[in-house]
C-alpha cells in the first residue's frame, strides 16, 4: 500500500524541512506502507521554493510543484492531489502544528473502513482570530453543506483513493476541499490528535482570505443562500404589507396622530438594504458562473521537480 502526503506551502522555508523529516521518521516505522510527499509552493515570497527544490534533488520520493502566483491553500491542495499516486492520501500543514507523527492514527481509521478521517483537536493552538474563523467555517459547513454537527473538520485529514479521484474531477476556479469531500461521501469520522503551538512565523490566513474561503464554500456547493434570500424577501414583503395595514387602521382609529416620517424612512431603508443584499448575492453567483465559463484556471504551475 502506498501513502501520499500533500502539503501546501507558504512562508515555510524554516518549518518545512522539519515536517518532512517527521514524516520520514513516522513512515520508516511503518514497514507495510510505501510513501511519497508532494510539496506545493503557493508562490511563497520567501525561500520556500528553493527549499522544496533542494529536498526534491536529495530525495526521490519528494515531488515539488510551484505556482506562478498565489492561488490559495485549497488550489494548492487540488494540485497536490492530482500529483499523488497513493492508495491513501494524507493532507497536512507546513508549519509543524499538525503532527505528522500521528498520521498512523488516521491510517488506522481508514483501514477500519472509513472513506475519510479528519483530525480533531481538543485544544487548538491557533490565535483567537483563527479560532473564531474556524468556528464560523464550521457553522457555515453545517448550514450550507450538510456537515454533521458532531463531525470536526480540519486541514489535517486522510482520504481513500476513490475520494481523491472524485475530488480532482472538479476543475472550476473556486475549489473548496471540505465541500468536495462531503459531496463524495458521508462515511467520515474523527480521530483525536494533539495540536502544537506555532514555533516560527504566523498564520497566512487574513480576514480577506477567510472571507474568500467562506464565499467559496457556500456559493460553489450550495444554493441555500438563494433560498434563504427568497425566504427573507417573503418575510420582508409580508412585514411591509402588515405594517401598511397597521398604518391605515391607526389613521382611522386615531385620526389626530400624525403618521411618522421616521417610521416610513426606516421601512424604506430596510427594504432597500434587503434588495441590495439579494442583488449582491445573486451577482456573486452570476459572477462566479461567468468566471468559470471563461475557463479561469484553479492554478498555474511554473515549475515541477521530480
Amino acid at each position: 500500500m502506498r501513502v501520499s502526503y500533500v502539503i501546501p506551502c507558504y512562508r515555510s522555508e524554516q518549518t518545512l524541512p522539519g515536517v518532512v523529516k517527521e514524516i520520514e521518521e513516522t513512515m520508516n516505522a511503518l514497514a507495510r506502507y510505501e510513501y511519497e510527499i508532494v510539496l506545493v509552493n503557493d508562490c511563497s515570497p520567501d525561500g520556500t521554493a528553493g527549499a522544496i527544490k533542494q529536498m526534491c534533488e536529495e530525495k526521490p520520493f519528494i515531488h515539488g510543484i510551484s505556482f506562478s502566483r498565489n492561488f490559495g491553500q485549497h488550489a494548492a491542495l487540488m494540485a497536490g492531489l492530482r500529483a499523488t499516486t497513493g492508495d491513501y492520501v494524507i493532507c497536512l500543514d507546513d508549519d509543524g502544528q499538525t503532527p505528522a507523527s500521528e498520521a498512523p492514527r488516521l491510517l488506522d481509521k481508514i483501514e477500519e473502513g472509513f472513506d475519510a478521517v479528519y483530525a480533531r483537536y481538543e485544544h487548538k493552538q491557533h490565535s483567537g482570530f483563527r479560532n473564531f474563523g474556524s468556528k464560523v467555517n464550521d457553522l457555515m459547513t453545517r448550514v450550507m453543506l450538510g456537515k454533521p454537527k458532531d463531525l470536526a473538520v480540519s486541514s489535517y485529514f486522510a482520504v481513500r483513493r476513490f475520494i481523491v479521484e472524485d475530488m480532482i474531477r472538479y476543475e472550476y476556479s473556486y475549489p473548496y476541499v471540505i465541500g468536495l469531500v462531503l459531496r463524495a461521501t458521508k462515511n467520515i469520522t474523527n480521530v483525536d490528535v494533539n495540536h502544537r503551538e506555532r514555533e516560527i512565523g504566523k498564520s497566512g490566513y487574513t480576514l480577506s482570505k477567510l472571507l474568500g474561503l467562506w464565499f467559496n464554500g457556500f456559493t460553489a456547493f450550495s444554493i441555500k443562500p438563494l433560498r434563504i434570500a427568497t425566504c427573507i424577501g417573503v418575510v420582508s414583503a409580508a412585514g411591509g404589507f402588515l405594517y401598511g395595514i397597521y398604518t391605515i387602521v391607526k389613521k382611522f382609529v386615531l385620526p389626530d396622530v400624525a403618521v411618522g416620517f421616521s417610521a416610513l424612512m426606516s421601512a424604506i431603508v430596510f427594504f432597500c438594504g434587503m434588495i441590495l443584499l439579494m442583488l449582491g448575492l445573486l451577482g456573486e453567483y452570476i459572477g462566479r458562473m461567468y468566471i468559470c465559463m471563461n475557463n479561469s484556471p484553479q492554478y498555474v504551475i511554473r515549475d515541477r521537480w521530480n
